[in-house]
């Protein structure tokens, strides 16, 4: 694996899906995407890690994929409720680490949880943009995406950085990053720290990036 990209995989691909498997793969992560409908395939092939066409409220279907291979597993079927849960149900119970589904009411949200989901997420594009940021890299704490291509990071000083003030650490110029504030241990968070501010191993670093830079940036925690 790149750095600390992930291993992904997602079964469903209507446009919830979609959106999430195309921010992912822009975010450098590796990407298995399957549905049992070839066409909603067809415009994903190109670009994802790899594919499949097949059934997966199938057992023997899942065991083909090997569950346990993936980081994070995310069920996004739309349409049939039923196939959903038993997905995520399957999956968790073959041994997958993280299984994350989708839900269109908090109902829905429940029965995921019940059954083996270890997160729910509701499905627009602002989310699964979200989602791609926070589940891509262990190292992004938060994330508010901003307008199309920028958001602002909450993230770890590189090692490079640690000790070492802002202006040693010529980070605006070597990875094209904005430094908005430090976020200290016990939550405060200094605004617009100067040049001359010395960072710390425990705080985190607040920082307007784009989606690139900010994957080039992480590659290095």
């Amino acid at each position: 694996m790149r750095g600390n990209m992930k291993s992904v995989l997602i079964i469903g691909m209507g446009r919830f899906g979609h959106h999430l498997a195309y921010n992912m793969l822009e975010m450098g992560n590796d990407v298995m995407v399957i549905d049992n409908d070839e066409k909603k395939l067809e415009d994903i092939v190109p670009y994802a890690t790899s594919s499949k066409i097949g059934d997966c409220t199938n057992p023997e279907v899942l065991k083909t994929i090997g569950v346990t291979n993936f980081d994070v597993i995310f069920v996004c079927i739309g349409t049939n409720f039923q196939s959903s849960l038993e997905i995520t149900s399957l999956v968790k119970e073959m041994g997958a680490k993280k299984v994350v589904s989708k839900a269109t009411r908090d109902i829905q949200a429940k029965f995921l949880l019940r059954n083996g989901a270890d997160e729910v997420i509701y499905p627009d594009k602002d989310i699964a943009e979200k989602c791609a940021a926070r589940y891509s890299v262990d190292n992004v704490f938060d994330y508010i995406e901003l307008t199309e291509g920028y958001a602002i990071y909450e993230i770890p000083p590189l090692k490079e950085w640690k000790g070492r003030t802002i202006r040693e650490s010529n980070i605006a110029a070597k990875y094209k990053v904005t430094i908005l504030g430090i976020k200290e241990f016990g939550s405060h968070t200094k605004i617009m720290p100067s040049a001359d501010y010395v960072i710390n191993e425990d705080e985190h670093l607040i920082v307007l990036a784009s989606r690139n830079n900010i994957g080039k940036l992480l590659k290095g925690i």
